[in-house]
Order: structure tokens, then C-alpha cells, then sequence
């Protein structure tokens, strides 16, 4: 009949005293039975503690039930209200029954006018409680557990007046109508215990069981003390203020309790009800039956008939046949909803069935049904969409007949592999041939499905998966082969040499060959890469042409190829190829534009000269291939060159190294060396170039020219450059605090590599800010390639830097390939003539001539000119004749410490400069 409506509000204090409430109502209890039983302070005392306990207990349980009615809403509400009602009136009953004992008349008699009252709580009661809400009972369960109560209430009233009753009725002290409506309460009392028995049915396992159980139990207590009332009223043995009166007072106080109850603020949501229990569904016919047998064996006992026992088994025989028309049209209502559901199901396994006859006739599986011996029970029609083959050609055929001889031992095997496991699965691919004549692949699953008697075969899915292995080749050519040339690629070609090494007999040699075109770079800048990727397919043709058809050609990326060779160990076949590659790689490729010019630095690793593998070998001979091209390309391009263990150990060496500088930036083994610049006219010390020195824990004193291009390469330069900086500049401010204010020009080197970061200019003006050297004293120092890479960021690096107020000088000027468009463009200063043209100073040469035309280029744009590495006094005369302004060298000090540079720095001047 509906949810279980939800409290409004259920207050957390209430909820929290509740357990005080019984404590307090079971010691009132107590305290009513002890007065009561004992007879404490007479019978007076009794009787006004009954009358007024009862009418307090009946007010208090009145009040209760409807606080608590109005915590809910819906039917609660409703129900609540009504029992709250029943105890009100009961009380009121219990108030007449109290003024006509106090008005001094005859002590009250049934029927009084509080007896209506009494019947009000019966009435009121079995209304409340069948209208409280219950789990999905319909109106026809409710009106049942009523008929039920009436039946049994009916049964034990024809029960007691036949063992009780009647006997007493004889003897004239009762008159009729006293004594039946001194049964109307204890059998109100029955038919309500009925209804609650079947709620607490319905409600079990449910939040609201305890509270019903507390009605139930205190209607229980209730219809006890009414018994023993009817029964002491027909004897004529009742007297208010008795232990009979207990029995009222603890079912008002449970009442109450009931009421007072606190519930969650979320009750369960009704579900369905359940299902009534055999002893539920026979104790009203037992209680019939035992009132029927009872008027029996009375009957046989008197031997004669009574209007009350007859007018009672009519009654019981009215309440059957209600009881009976509510079970026909029950079952009517389930009749007609079992075949509503049949029928439902009946049209769902239809549609079901046609949904799989559906689906599986326009599957992209063929489906196949055979019998163990491979006879075709059934074929799926989607065979002729899949292969062509009408299904009726496979019917009744046996199917392993229908594959060629290889395919049909196979299938045959496979079936005999699941035909013994109920429920086994196996899968097997199998070539097919289509109706049109082509072999397709397909993927077979076989299910054993003997033991289903629905199927009792063995079902073969079947699917055609051609474009499936099409796709997985192709995508397995793609992951081991280049997309541009179609070449293998280095997964495939590792793979190659480490099958090579693994089959390769005593006499037999495994060469690999590493490839890197010379100038690739140069033709993918100037021509695009769309002419860089056509010049690499011409290449790989080219590669393939000059190897034999059983040797490897593969491309690794960009412009790197390799070849694996396999030849006798006499054999010179892996030299006899790489030459061929060279001269083929030497003529010009066709492209639309030009002709195009590339060559090849190939490096040979031979298995022979491998040691012991790490491994399988493959890499550590891919490796030494790729060490000797470098040796290859080292020399110049456009030839090869074969591994030699030393170039390993130069690597090793080289990494090693390059370890050591990473370790020794982080622990000070970096230190500076300063060589005096000499002012040519005046021959004193105006400044130093700095220079960095690495004094190695164990190798000593590694020259700048070892660990320098390191740093370069790895890009350790740029940490290492911005130290140099500061500890020069810091030196330069040290020294010329100590000279009492005289300047220090100090002369600073900065790597390309240091130009290619964009912090450049904010390093440089950070350092000169923490160490307060001015910036006209600080000359940084570049190569040519400077001004060669990238000429607009770097010009604007330069011009930046200048704005500092830095000075900027060129190193190693006539070496590179600087013209007089850039020096006229960058912001240069000073000019520093190479050694190489000042070591032959002093005779009548080319050098002497050049040397000459760089000083007089630097006067004629305004630059300063620093010739290095004077070594005797020759040149530092020629240099004077010429007008140089600065010079450095061995003549005049070798790069020293900073104690021995800050004393020629305070002498002013270096012995010979004069």
C-alpha cells in the first residue's frame, strides 16, 4: 500500500532520552504493580492509586501517540492519531467509570455509560493500526488480518463460553447483556493482537518491528488484565485497585514507549511484502476448528442446542466464507497476473529467439553446428555473404572433406581436442578458400557444446581475418622497415646482425658497415628537404645496387645507413663493397634543379676483431662500425676505415675525461692561469688574459687542448665559461685595489656555445655587478665562427654587450673566414693577430706581410691590434716597426698563477719589454 513515510523530524534530544523515558516508565510501573499487589496502605489507597494511574497512564499514552503522529505525515499521521485517540478514549471511559464509583451509588456495572468509552479504544485502535502504513499490503491483506482476528476472537469467545461462560450464566447472577459486553473487550483485544501479529509479519527485518512489538506486547498486556476482568466479573470477584489492573496500566506505558520511540530520519523504503507464513496462513482455521470441536463434544455432553453457541458458529461460518471470497479473488488477481507474465515471456523468448536467428544469420561469423565426427548439423546463412557458398551446400556434409588435406587434419584434431571437455574452447586459423577462387585466412573457435541439449554439437565460429593479417604485415613491415626508402631500420638490422652472429661458423666473418653522407646537411639547407628526401632514395638504390642480394642494406635515420655483410674469413668482400660504395656515391645525382655532389665516410667492424662480445655481440659490433666512420669522417670524407680497438679505448679515455670535468667543476680541481698582455709602447703590464687550467687528482695537468673541446661538445663550456668570468673579474678587482686604483684590462675567452644562449649579456652584467668590475676593464674574447653562425642573433648579442661597455676582441683573426663586411658591421674593438703569422716575424714572408696588412686594417677601423705568441726579440721589434699596439707570449711571461701574475702586474713591467 505504499512506502513507509519519513519522519518530518525527529529531535536529537528526544532521541538521546529515550532510554532515560524507560527507566522512568518502568519504575512507575513497578512502583503501580508493588502498590497494587501488596495492598500497601489498604484498600482505599489501592483502588484511588488504580483509578487515577490508569486514567494518568491512559492520558500520558493519548498524548504520546499523538506528539508522535505529528512527527510524521500520510498515513503515520493518520495511524498514530487514531491509537492516540483510542487511549483518549479509554481514558475517558476510565473517568466515568471513576465519577460514577465516587458519586456513592452501586459500584458500575457493564453496560455504564464509560463502557463506550472502553469500546472507543478497541474501535479506534484497529482502525490506527490498520491504517498505519505497511511494506506494499494491499487493502485485500489488510481486510484478511481483520476476518482473522475476528475468527479467532469469535473462536476463543465460543471456546470460553462454553468451558467458561455459560456454567455461570446458568446460575441467574449475570444478566445477558452484562455478560456479553463484558466480552467485547478481551475480544477487541484478540482481533487488534491478530492485526499487530500480522504486521510484525509484514514488517520483519524492518526499522518499525520494535515499535511494533512494543503495541503489540503492551495490547497483549492490555487484553490480559481484560480477561481476567471478564472472568472475575462473571464470578463477581472483581474489585478495583487489584492486581487485574496491572495489566492496563503496563500496556499504556508500553503505548507510550512505542510512541516515544525516535526513529531514524530515513525509514526503509517499503518493499514488497512477504510472503505469509504457514502458521499465519492456518491459525485462524485451527482456532475454528477447535471451537467446532469444542461445540462437538458439548454438545454430545447436554444434548441440547444454545442461541448464543448457534448464533457464534454462524457468525464463524460468515467470517469463513469472507475470509474465502477474499483468498478466490486473490487467486483470480494472481491467475490473471501468472498469465500476463507467462504470456510476456512467452512474446520475450519470441523476440528473443528472432533477435538471435537475426543475428546470427547477419553476423560477421559464420556459425557452424557439427556432430564429433565433423558432420555439418547446422550452417548459419551468412557462410555465402562471408565465402560465397550457399549454407545448403555444407548441410549434412562433413566438413573436414571440404578443406584441402592439411587444413582438414588440423580441424579434425582440433575437434577431437575439445569433443572430450564439456564447455572447452579452442581457436585455429585456417586458409579458406572464397567461392571466387581466392585463399582467405580465417580465425576458427570451437566451443564443445554436446552437453547443451539445445545445441548438442560442437559450434564453430568462424570469421574471415584476411584484412586482419594484411593489416598486422603491413604493420610489422612498417615497424621494421624505413617509410622513405623502404630500407630495413636499425631494430630490424640489429635483429639481422645478432642472427648473423648466432649462426656464424668457425671460417665465416660478420661485417657491418656504417655509412653517413658527407654534406648532406648543406644540400637539405640549401635545397629543402623535399630534394634532401628524393637525394636518400637515390642513395638507398644506389646501396642496393652495390651489394650482393643476400647482404643487408638498411638506414637508420637522417643521413646514416649501414650494411651487414657475411663472407669467409679470407675473403675481403666487406672492403671490396665499401670501396664500391665510395665510387658510386662519387658521381652526381640527378635532381629537377642541379646536380647534386655527396659523399660517404664509411667505418667496417668485423666480428673478427670483436673480442669477447657483451651480449649477443650486435650492438658492441654496430658501435665499433660507428667509431670507425668517425675515423673515417675525421680524415676527410669520401673513404673508409676499418676498427681498431685503439679508437674504443680513445673513447672510453674520452668519456672518462669528460666525467672527470663534470666532477671537476663541482670540486675546485679548476683553477686560473693569467698570461700578461704588454702595452707596446710604453712596455708596461696593462692587463692578462685568463686562462683556465685543470690539475687532474691523477693524471696531473691536462692541457687546455684536451679538455676544451670537451666542454665544447657537451656543453659543460657554459658553466665553466661563467666561472672563468667571475674569478678573473674578481682577480682583476683584487689586483688593482692593491695598485692603488690602477685599471686591469682583463681578457676573457667566450665559446660559441656561451653566444647561443639568449642569458648571455644578463650573465655577464651579473658578474660584473657582484664583483664591482668596471666594464671598460673587461674584454671578452671570440673566434671568427662567431660572427660567421647565426649573424643577426649574435650581432645583436654584441651589441648588447657593448652597451655594458665591455670591450670585444676577435681571437685568432686570419685563420677563419671573416671578410671586411662583417668587421665593419660587428661592434669589434681590438684584433688579435695568431701566432702562426707571428712566429716568422722577423724575415722578409708572406707572413710578415699579412701580419703587417692586420695591423694596418685594424688602425684604418679604428681597432686596437694584440700580436700573440712573441717568443724572442725579432718579432717584438717587427711589431714596433709595424705600429701594434699590444702583445702576448712566452718573450714576456708564460700563463702564470695568480701570485706570480698580481707581482708582474704590481712591477709594471715584464723583463724584455724595454
Amino acid at each position: 500500500m505504499g512506502a513507509t513515510p519519513a519522519r518530518l523530524k525527529t529531535p536529537v534530544a528526544h532521541g538521546r532520552r529515550w532510554p532515560q523515558l524507560c527507566l522512568v516508565v518502568g519504575a512507575a510501573v513497578v512502583v503501580f504493580a508493588v502498590v497494587l499487589s501488596t495492598g500497601l496502605g489498604g484498600p482505599r489507597v489501592s483502588q484511588a492509586v488504580s483509578d487515577f494511574g490508569l486514567c494518568y497512564a491512559a492520558v500520558s499514552a493519548a498524548v504520546a501517540s499523538l506528539v508522535c503522529a505529528a512527527w510524521y505525515t500520510g498515513r503515520a499521521r493518520v495511524g498514530w492519531a487514531l491509537i492516540g485517540l483510542g487511549t483518549l478514549s479509554w481514558a475517558l471511559g476510565q473517568a466515568a467509570w471513576m465519577l460514577l464509583e465516587r458519586s456513592g451509588a452501586e459500584p458500575p456495572r457493564f453496560p455504564s455509560v464509560s463502557a463506550a468509552g472502553f469500546l472507543g479504544m478497541v474501535v479506534l485502535t484497529s482502525a490506527g493500526l490498520l491504517v498505519l502504513p505497511s511494506p506494499a499490503q494491499a487493502l485485500a491483506n489488510r481486510i484478511r488480518s481483520v476476518l482473522d482476528g475476528l475468527m479467532v476472537a469469535t473462536s476463543l469467545t465460543l471456546i470460553a463460553w462454553i468451558f467458561v461462560v455459560a456454567p455461570r450464566f446458568d446460575d441467574g447472577r449475570q444478566t445477558p447483556s452484562s455478560l456479553y459486553f463484558s466480552m467485547v473487550n478481551p475480544l477487541g483485544d484478540v482481533v487488534i493482537i491478530t492485526i499487530v501479529l500480522y504486521m510484525l509479519a509484514q514488517h520483519r527485518g524492518r526499522r518499525p518491528f520494535s515499535t511494533l512489538m512494543l503495541v503489540g506486547t503492551g495490547i497483549g498486556a492490555f487484553a490480559i488484565s481484560d480477561i481476567c476482568y471478564a472472568y472475575l466479573n462473571l464470578v463477581d470477584g472483581y474489585r478495583p485497585g487489584s492486581v487485574t489492573d496491572i495489566g492496563w496500566f503496563a500496556g499504556f506505558a508500553l503505548i507510550l514507549l512505542a510512541a516515544m520511540k525516535p526513529l531514524p530520519a530515513q525509514d526503509d523504503a517499503a518493499g514488497p511484502a512477504g510472503s505469509n507464513q504457514p502458521v499465519g496462513l492456518l491459525l485462524p482455521y485451527i482456532a475454528v476448528l477447535a471451537a467446532l470441536l469444542t461445540t462437538v463434544f458439548w454438545y454430545a455432553k447436554v444434548g441440547h442446542s444454545d442461541l448464543f453457541v448457534a448464533y457464534t458458529r454462524s457468525a464463524l461460518i460468515l467470517l469463513i466464507v469472507g475470509r474465502q471470497l477474499l483468498t478466490l479473488r486473490e487467486n483470480r488477481h494472481l491467475t490473471r497476473n501468472l498469465e500476463d507474465r507467462v504470456a510476456d515471456r512467452t512474446a520475450e523468448l519470441f523476440a528473443s529467439e528472432q533477435r538471435f536467428h537475426a543475428l546470427v544469420q547477419h553476423s560477421s561469423d559464420v556459425v557452424t553446428v557439427v556432430s564429433p565426427e565433423a558432420d555439418v548439423l547446422y550452417q548459419s546463412e551468412s557462410v555465402q555473404r562471408v565465402f560465397g557458398f550457399p549454407a545448403r551446400l555444407f548441410t549434412g556434409r562433413r566438413l573436414t572433406k571440404m578443406f584441402d588435406p592439411e587444413s582438414g587434419i588440423r580441424l579434425a584434431q582440433a575437434l577431437r581436442q575439445v569433443a572430450g571437455r564439456p564447455y572447452a574452447t579452442t581457436m585455429l586459423e585456417l586458409p579458406v578458400r572464397h567461392h571466387d577462387g581466392r585463399i582467405r585466412q580465417a580465425e576458427v573457435t570451437i566451443t564443445n557444446l554436446l552437453s547443451d541439449p539445445s545445441v548438442a554439437g560442437l559450434v564453430l565460429n568462424t570469421r574471415d581475418i584476411s584484412e586482419r593479417k594484411e593489416l598486422q604485415d603491413q604493420l610489422v613491415h612498417e615497424a621494421y622497415h624505413d617509410a622513405l626508402t623502404q630500407l630495413a631500420n636499425r631494430a630490424l638490422f640489429r635483429e639481422r646482425v645478432s642472427e648473423a652472429l648466432r649462426h656464424r661458423g668457425p671460417d665465416d666473418d660478420v661485417t657491418v658497415l656504417f655509412l653517413d653522407l658527407d654534406g648532406f646537411k648543406e644540400v637539405n639547407d640549401s635545397l629543402g628537404h623535399l630534394t634532401g628526401d628524393q637525394l636518400l632514395v637515390q642513395v638507398a638504390d644506389r646501396l642496393r645496387a652495390s651489394v650482393r642480394e643476400d647482404d643487408v642494406v638498411a638506414r637508420f635515420g637522417g643521413d646514416e645507413f649501414a650494411v651487414l655483410i657475411q663472407a669467409s674469413l679470407d675473403a675481403d668482400d666487406a672492403e671490396q663493397v665499401a670501396r664500391r660504395i665510395v665510387e658510386v656515391l662519387e658521381q652526381p645525382f640527378r635532381s629537377e634543379a642541379r646536380d647534386i655532389h655527396v659523399q660517404a665516410s664509411i667505418g667496417l667492424a668485423a666480428a673478427s676483431v670483436l673480442g669477447e662480445p657483451e651480449g649477443d655481440g650486435a650492438e658492441q659490433l654496430m658501435r665499433n662500425a660507428d667509431l670507425a666512420m668517425y675515423k673515417a669522417k675525421s680524415a676527410g670524407g669520401a673513404c673508409f676505415a676499418a676498427y681498431d680497438p685503439e679508437m674504443l679505448a680513445g673513447l672510453v679515455a674520452r668519456l672518462e675525461l669528460e666525467a672527470d670535468l663534470r666532477a671537476a667543476l663541482d670540486r675546485g680541481q679548476l683553477h686560473l692561469h693569467y698570461q700578461p698582455t704588454v702595452d707596446l709602447a710604453t712596455s708596461e703590464v696593462i692587463g692578462f688574459e685568463a686562462l683556465a687550467r685543470w690539475e687532474h687528482p691523477t693524471r696531473g695537468m691536462i692541457p687546455p687542448t684536451e679538455f676544451i673541446p670537451i666542454a665544447e661538445a657537451t656543453g659543460l663550456i657554459v658553466p665553466l665559461g661563467r666561472w672563468v668570468l667571475s674569478e678573473a673579474c674578481r682577480q682583476a678587482v683584487e689586483w688593482s685595489a692593491a695598485a692603488g686604483g690602477r685599471p686591469v684590462k682583463m681578457a676573457v675567452n667566450v665559446s660559441v656555445r656561451q653566444f647561443d644562449r639568449a642569458d648571455l649579456v644578463e650573465v655577464v652584467a651579473s658578474i660584473l655587478a657582484e664583483t664591482g668590475m668596471p666594464a671598460d676593464q673587461l674584454c671578452l674574447e671570440m673566434t671568427e665562427s662567431v660572427l660567421m653562425t647565426d649573424t643577426d642573433d649574435n650581432l645583436e648579442q654584441l651589441l648588447r654587450l657593448k652597451a655594458l661597455g665591455v670591450t670585444l676582441a676577435i681571437d685568432d683573426f686570419g685563420t677563419g673566414y671573416s671578410s671586411l663586411a662583417y668587421l665593419r658591421r660587428f661592434p669589434v674593438d681590438t684584433l688579435k693577430i695568431d701566432r702562426s703569422f707571428v712566429e716568422r716575424l722577423g724575415a722578409l714572408t708572406d707572413d710578415t706581410a699579412l701580419a703587417d696588412t692586420i695591423v694596418q686594417l685594424g688602425k684604418s677601423l679604428g681597432m686596437a691590434t694584440v700580436a700573440e705568441g712573441i717568443e724572442e726579440f725579432g718579432q717584438l721589434a717587427a711589431l714596433r716597426e709595424m705600429g701594434c699596439h699590444f702583445a702576448q707570449g712566452y718573450y714576456f711571461s708564460r700563463p702564470v698563477p695568480a701570485a706570480e701574475a698580481g707581482e708582474l702586474f704590481l712591477s709594471a713591467e715584464v723583463k724584455g719589454a724595454a
